[in-house]
């Protein structure tokens, strides 16, 4: 595509510029705010369709697959209609999908609708990342982070929204309804402002599958690391503190809350850090902050400990997504192969982290499953340095992204 595989258009001036940031901006807000706004309706759902708490527990599988399966399709359908509006109609897909878990009768049909759910999902985020990170290298600076803390703070709104229709006894079929009406029309007018790249005539489209490139792969496995601490301290910090610590209800999920705070602001403040100090030196001193937490966390004697720890470890994993994102889209000749490959691999991480730490608290103990997350996150300090990658040189002359590369 242009501007991101071969010769790129002029370079937009410096409001269209300002504009097309702030632009894909508010799609990673929007994006951010279905999933909170999907996640507190959850329990209407299971009630809705009778399902045990296995039966949703398989239905909730399916996101995760569905947005596997069909990520690597997003780089051929911008290919195909242009990045704007590719981005336009994947994001309506996106935020339209709300409605269908809460419209499901059964277990069948609400696996099906959270495939559907999920490959909206996928495609819309490969396709929103890779305008992200061409922004980035036009801009000249970082601002991956800052783009994913926005994703985050989205999450929180729904999440706020979401509760607030819950707790006013709304059918969620109504209110799913409501907010994928609201979403769409602000998506289609934030995907207004966003860089319009299309691909030159002889330029051939991705592939409809691929392997993600062995660049993507190496990637990848640093953003396994965070999104596996990520799954474990949303999922599992409540029951933690309620379990091992015997902490009241209210409190245990006060440090749900708090770990997600923690990471949004991070990534927020995030892309100062890394202009100062380079993606390499961010993500291994990240991976410490982590790293510490973790080690408070199994050693925690006391409340104040554990949501001391998990603060660290939330504001040490912050960053290293929307790095591992941006490194992506630079680690080759197709960068939304690229991304498509380190999102399957970080969705992967997702899915599998509440398994595997239940699980091994199930053999073990709970300390010990975060003696794994803590292992994992030494792993950020050790593989760190496969963020260092050559920057690639904006179109028009303009430097790409370095100050988060070179000075690592």
């Amino acid at each position: 595509m242009a501007g991101n595989d071969g010769a790129a258009p002029p370079l937009p001036h410096h409001t269209g510029l300002r504009r097309a940031r702030w632009s894909i901006a508010a799609v990673f807000l929007l994006h951010g705010s279905v999933t909170g706004n999907f996640a507190t309706r959850i329990p209407w759902i299971q009630d809705h369709t009778a399902l045990s708490p296995g039966q949703l527990g398989l239905a909730l599988a399916f996101p995760a697959i569905g947005a596997s399966l069909a990520m690597p399709l997003a780089g051929r359908i911008s290919h195909r209609l242009g990045a704007r509006t590719a981005l336009r109609g994947l994001l309506a897909l996106w935020t339209l999908s709300l409605v269908l878990p809460a419209l499901s009768p059964g277990l069948f049909a609400l696996a099906a609708a959270l495939l559907a759910y999920g490959a909206a999902s996928g495609m819309s985020d490969v396709a929103m990342n890779a305008l992200g990170v061409e922004t980035e290298d036009r801009l000249g600076k970082p601002i991956m982070s800052g783009l994913h803390g926005m994703w985050s703070a989205g999450a929180l709104l729904g999440s706020a929204a979401g509760t607030v229709a819950a707790h006013a006894g709304w059918d969620a079929r109504l209110h799913l309804a409501g907010a994928a009406l609201v979403l769409t029309l602000l998506g289609a007018l934030a995907c207004r402002g966003v860089l319009d790249l299309r691909s030159t005539p002889d330029e051939h489209p991705p592939p409809r599958f691929a392997l993600p490139p062995r660049s993507a792969l190496v990637i990848g496995a640093i953003g396994f690391c965070a999104v596996f601490a990520e799954g474990a301290g949303l999922d599992w910090s409540a029951v933690y503190l309620r379990d091992e610590l015997g902490t009241d209800a209210g409190l245990a999920a006060a440090s749900t809350t708090a770990f997600a705070c923690t990471m949004t602001l991070a990534r927020l403040a995030g892309d100062r850090v890394v202009a100062r100090f380079g993606a390499v030196r961010t993500v291994r001193a990240g991976g410490v902050l982590a790293a510490a937490g973790g080690l408070l966390i199994v050693t925690a004697r006391h409340p104040a400990m554990a949501l001391g720890g998990f603060g660290l470890m939330g504001l040490g994993i912050a960053v290293v997504v929307p790095l591992a994102f941006a490194a992506a889209g630079r680690s080759g000749p197709a960068p939304s192969q690229a991304i498509a490959g380190v999102a399957t691999i970080t969705y992967t991480s997702g899915l599998i982290a509440p398994s595997a730490i239940g699980g091994l608290a199930q053999a073990t103990s709970l300390p010990v499953s975060f003696m794994l997350v803590t292992a994992l996150a030494c792993g950020l300090v050790v593989g760190a340095r496969v963020l260092r990658v050559p920057s690639r040189t904006a179109s028009g002359g303009a430097p790409a992204v370095t100050g988060d590369l070179e000075r690592s």
